[in-house]
């Protein structure tokens, strides 16, 4: 636990300093990070960094984290399309490949780096929001966290029902709720002293997308865990595992909350 709380107050210290820079040191600090992120989804399906596959499965996510206006200053394609191009690569590669790589392969590659990059991107569109993306993006942050340390603390102490205990036996029903309404009591002293939103209806939503897709999208990690038979997606951060493991919920959440045209 002292491993944990430590790697997470330094890892905290780091985000926040970073989101608080903003411009290319956010932009370049969010870029290091999905691509440690990537190459740990990569390495979990055990696929070589070091090969075509990967390669191409980084290009994509690429594709779909930098800024639009990146690839408009240079490229005839837009990013999507160049996505595109990456797609049909994989499926050269099962050709060349002779099959040894698959299109189970080049399906998980796919998926991914729109799971990875386009979560990314909606972090970077919502820093980079006029006057408000340094308060919209820590409240984000601090929902998310408030949500993990309600679930934790209050599963811990009264959890008794199991949430879905075959992707994840340790969360439980009571914990979800303790989750949501952390995330709502900080939510709303939050936004007493940084009205952010025109009405507080449109704040409840947004805590509510946050807090419990947030909790979907750490299933959502568990699964893929499950699947690749891992018990985390790294060992970078001491006492929390991976990129991937800190950096799952926020993934889900960015682009629904870009869905619900709430980043503006």
């Amino acid at each position: 636990m002292k491993e944990r709380v430590i790697t997470g107050f330094f890892g905290a210290l780091f985000l926040l300093s970073v989101v608080y820079i903003g411009g290319y040191v956010f932009t370049g600090a969010v870029i290091l990070i999905a691509i440690v992120a990537m190459y740990e989804t990569l390495r979990m399906k055990g696929l070589p960094i070091v090969s075509p596959m990967s390669f191409i499965g980084m290009f994509m996510m690429m594709a779909l984290l930098l800024p639009d206006n990146w690839w408009e200053s240079w490229s005839w394609f837009t990013s999507w399309e160049w996505f595109v191009i990456g797609v049909f690569l994989l499926f050269l590669c099962t050709v060349l490949t002779k099959n040894f790589r698959t299109y189970d392969d080049a399906g998980f590659v796919t998926i991914s780096a729109i799971y990875i990059g386009y979560g990314f991107h909606h972090l970077l569109v919502a820093r980079a929001v006029e006057e408000t993306g340094f308060l919209l993006v820590l409240l984000i942050l601090f929902l998310i966290w408030s949500t993990d340390t309600g679930a934790y603390f209050v599963g811990k102490t009264w959890g008794r029902r199991k949430l879905w205990p075959a992707i994840s036996p340790k969360k439980t029903l009571e914990g979800s709720i303790g989750g949501i309404g952390t995330a709502l009591f900080v939510g709303i002293l939050f936004y007493s002293f940084f009205p952010l939103f025109p009405s507080f209806w449109q704040l409840l939503l947004f805590v509510f997308i946050i807090s419990i897709f947030g909790q979907v999208g750490d299933l959502v990690e568990s699964a893929l865990k499950r699947h690749v038979q891992v018990k985390d997606s790294g060992t970078i951060l001491p006492g929390h595992g991976g990129i991937l493991d800190r950096f799952d919920s926020l993934l889900f959440v960015m682009p629904i909350l870009y869905f619900f045209q709430l980043l503006g």
